[in-house]
């Protein structure tokens, strides 16, 4: 369905930029609520999944709470309330570093990774079900695309 139709626009865009901006504002939302609700049955948000996702990558490790937030891939504008909640569902643990008490790395749990292990197959197939028609050069010119309009935002801006 072209965005037009989607948000029942009724004149035209004022520039293609404006059009470009709009569509992947639109897709990315559409694709978000399409993640939240396959991971809704499993009790965790979006944002928890990312979280454990990176914390999977650091091993055992872990990363301490200002990596995560730099890794995330919408960060969160209170981190450590969102690494509290996880901890008190079991999800991750912290630990004071010996050497330096104020550094606290951040590592999953055994439930934690069993829960981003469990849901790796279905988060694919989601993946596949929205992309599984878009040939894989296609797909690479798309994320390259992106990758070009990230680049010229200006950091300070976000």
């Amino acid at each position: 369905m072209r965005l037009e139709d989607e948000i029942r626009q009724t004149r035209p865009f004022d520039s293609p930029a404006q059009a470009a901006h709009l569509s992947i504002a639109r897709t990315a939302a559409v694709l978000e609520h399409a993640l939240e609700a396959a991971l809704k049955p499993h009790g965790i948000t979006g944002t928890q999944y990312n979280v454990l996702r990176i914390l999977r990558g650091a091993g055992s490790e872990g990363l301490c709470r200002r990596e995560v937030t730099e890794r995330m891939i919408r960060p969160v504008p209170d981190a450590t309330r969102l690494l509290d909640r996880m901890e008190a569902a079991g999800l991750i643990e912290r630990e004071r570093s010996g050497a330096d008490r104020r550094f606290v790395s951040t590592r999953l749990t055994p439930k934690g990774r069993a829960m981003v292990d469990r849901l790796d197959a279905p988060i694919r197939e989601l993946h596949e079900r929205h992309f599984g028609g878009i040939a894989t050069h296609a797909l690479g010119a798309l994320v390259e695309v992106l990758e070009r309009v990230r680049a010229g935002v200006d950091p300070e801006a976000t």
